[in-house]
């Protein structure tokens, strides 16, 4: 991992906007990014691929997409960059695929399962002089844009500490199939942490180690809904995280993500306190959402104007700005860097828990250098 953030942030393509892509992975995720990059200027989805063909064709016709291949016929193809939607098991072996065949790379969250194949990424990337983006993007949106311009402006003095909760009963009740949440590499952390542990690392800087408790709290699930319904489902990840993260600033974070929150809870998706006041945080799995600030001896919360308007979906924006990142010889904000940092960040919950003690997050550093101005 040794000067990644020097080398890719020194890698250049010939690559011209609008840069080609191709998405391998049509599944339930794919129309959200259809939808977003079919009016893009920055970015032309021109073939798409799925082990299921019917998937992919069934996209192209959707989205009026130019060419349905095989996963091997897009490798070998003239796209400039492969933007990864395969299932989270799947992402390394795709990627790193993807990046031997001369093609950056942009993944879904997470960027691999094993930091080592995260870290085979970034390692390859460099030496090819590619660039890797990953989602989430959300924090690209209005919501947490105007939260950052907020904490940028002083709005709460020094931020000192921070909570978030991604609190739910878990998705065997509305997906059809959702049996790889619970399998390596799923899970409340390894789902829905890269939303919550991406917007504060882009808020508050980087992790410098995190202690966590893990367990499997109900662990007997089954499937809710489609024509698998009623069928058990193995649990064999972790569904409750709980935990504190030391931020490299000084600011201390507790995070909780559970799949076993049965009855709702009205805790706040995020909130960021300060020595003048505390900022409440829209849901960071969006792109819009109010941004709400409470200034010491006031009892009343402010909606913050936005920074500017987000509509809904943005899905890709992350992408849009990889192929900006690309021509201008610089790392993109949704940056395989960054998405490693969460990766370590979520084995850490894991680690410590077993090991009952602190994890100090080896990529902290590098991090620092590479979100510097």
């Amino acid at each position: 991992m040794k000067k990644l953030a020097a080398k890719l942030n020194s890698s250049r393509s010939d690559s011209v906007t609008p840069l080609k892509v191709g998405v391998i992975g049509c599944g339930n995720i794919s129309p959200a990014y259809f939808t977003y990059l079919k009016n893009s200027s920055k970015v032309a989805l021109v073939a798409c691929s799925d082990m299921l063909p019917e998937k992919a064709q069934e996209r192209a016709k959707q989205f009026d997409v130019e060419s349905v291949y095989t996963v091997e016929e897009m490798l070998e193809s003239d796209v400039d960059a492969i933007l990864n939607l395969t299932i989270p098991a799947s992402h390394a072996a795709v990627s790193l695929a993807a990046l031997e065949h001369g093609k950056h790379v942009y993944t879904e969250k997470p960027l691999a399962i094993s930091l080592s194949d995260g870290k085979k990424m970034l390692e390859l990337a460099a030496r090819k002089g590619l660039v890797v983006g990953s989602a989430p993007d959300t924090f690209m949106g209005s919501g947490l844009e105007t939260a950052r311009q907020a904490l940028l402006d002083g709005a709460i003095g020094r931020p000192v500490a921070a909570t978030a909760f991604m609190m739910g009963a878990g998705p065997e009740g509305w997906h059809p199939n959702p049996a790889f949440f619970y399998a390596a590499g799923g899970g409340p952390m390894f789902d829905m942490g890269p939303y919550y542990l991406t917007a504060l690392i882009q808020l508050l800087g980087p992790i410098a180690r995190i202690s966590g408790s893990a367990g499997s709290q109900i662990p007997e699930r089954k499937v809710g809904s489609g024509p698998d319904a009623g069928k058990p489902i193995p649990v064999q990840t972790p569904t409750h995280y709980s935990g504190t993260l030391d931020f490299a600033s000084g600011v201390i974070g507790t995070l909780v993500t559970s799949f076993d929150i049965r009855g709702g809870s009205t805790l706040p998706w995020i909130e960021i306190y300060g020595t003048e006041g505390t900022l409440r945080l829209p849901d960071p799995n969006y792109f819009e959402g109010e941004v709400k600030l409470r200034k010491v001896g006031s009892e009343e919360w402010t909606v913050l104007p936005p920074v500017f308007e987000s509509h809904g979906n943005e899905r890709g924006r992350g992408l849009e700005d990889m192929a900006d990142a690309i021509s201008e010889g610089r790392n993109p904000r949704a940056s395989g860097l960054v998405a490693y940092h969460v990766l370590e960040a979520m084995h850490a919950f894991g680690r410590s828990s077993q090991e009952g003690r602190h994890i100090a997050l080896e990529s902290a550093a590098e991090l620092s250098a590479a979100l510097a101005p």
